[in-house]
């Protein structure tokens, strides 16, 4: 699993996850932050005892490319992500955590949005853990987000909104730099769905998956 895999021929939301998650990784990586979080975080299931060798980027094409799953439940893996990060204890997601958490939130997500999934045994494989393991990650998940699975049609929106604007957020990265363009931020909302890319630069904001 430590080859790159190609993202170009897959939904655009598993690429805008994918750099959404190796910015709060990389943020969360830095040498105070990790120390700090080491030593007041619980222990955890998701935090694995080495780095795994694969980039997130990686991972997240290998899911993709093999999980057959719709594009929706990557909307719903970042809503269970943040409703995970938003509760008290949860793991910080860093190189040591990101990887098993992505696994664990698409595995909900897909038996929750899609009529016809692999069972925990192929998603084991995917991603790179120990049947037992993807049991237990999967159960504890759950509760860490009290089982809260459910997503309204208005909340699906609105993270579909933010996952647009930090598309056009890095699309903005990609282009030519222009003299009055303020730098890129972890996270991107837009004020509206129909805003323009340049109000979108001027929207950037901090997401709480940063926490």
């Amino acid at each position: 699993m430590a080859e790159e895999e190609d993202l170009g021929d897959m939904p655009r939301v598993v690429g805008v996850l994918s750099a959404l998650l190796e910015r709060v990784t990389e943020r969360n990586d830095s040498a105070a932050e990790l120390a700090v979080a080491l030593a007041a975080a619980p222990a955890s299931a998701f935090r694995a005892t080495t780095k795994p060798d694969i980039s997130v980027r990686a991972y997240m094409s290998r899911i993709a490319r093999f999980a057959g799953c719709s594009p929706s439940c990557y909307v719903v893996a970042y809503i269970y992500l943040d409703r995970l990060l938003r509760r008290r204890r949860a793991p910080s997601v860093d190189s040591y955590s990101v990887h098993r958490l992505l696994i664990t939130a698409v595995l909900a997500a897909v038996k929750f949005m899609d009529d016809i999934c692999y069972n925990n045994a192929y998603f084991a494989k995917v991603g790179g853990v120990s049947l037992p393991e993807m049991n237990y990650l999967e159960v504890d998940f759950l509760f860490a987000v009290g089982f809260d699975l459910n997503v309204s049609p208005e909340t699906f929106g609105h993270y579909c909104a933010v996952l647009q604007s930090e598309m056009l957020c890095l699309e903005l990265e990609r282009a030519p730099p222009a003299p009055a363009r303020a730098p890129a931020r972890l996270h991107c909302y837009l004020a509206d769905q129909d805003d323009t890319a340049a109000a979108a630069t001027s929207t950037c904001t901090q997401h709480q998956l940063a926490a």
